[in-house]
């Protein structure tokens, strides 16, 4: 088990709540659909799965779009 740190996260246009984590030994970025949205479609966004940023880019931005955790 790693220790990870939020980064940010958005609500993507399919309704899929994504959140943006980077592994502190690593610094790794990691994304992960943390909700499915009720009407979203895609098979590829499942609750908790990790997901690489090709598979979400029409809807997850860079940090500077996305909300910010402090």
């Amino acid at each position: 088990m790693s220790l990870v740190r939020l980064l940010g996260f958005t609500t993507m246009a399919c309704g899929c709540v994504s959140g943006r984590y980077r592994d502190v030994g690593t610094s790794r970025e990691i994304t992960y659909i943390e909700e499915k949205g009720a009407s979203c479609v895609q098979t590829g966004h499942q609750r908790n799965q990790p997901v690489s940023a090709d598979r979400v880019a029409h809807g997850f931005t860079a940090v500077g779009g996305a909300m910010r955790a402090s």
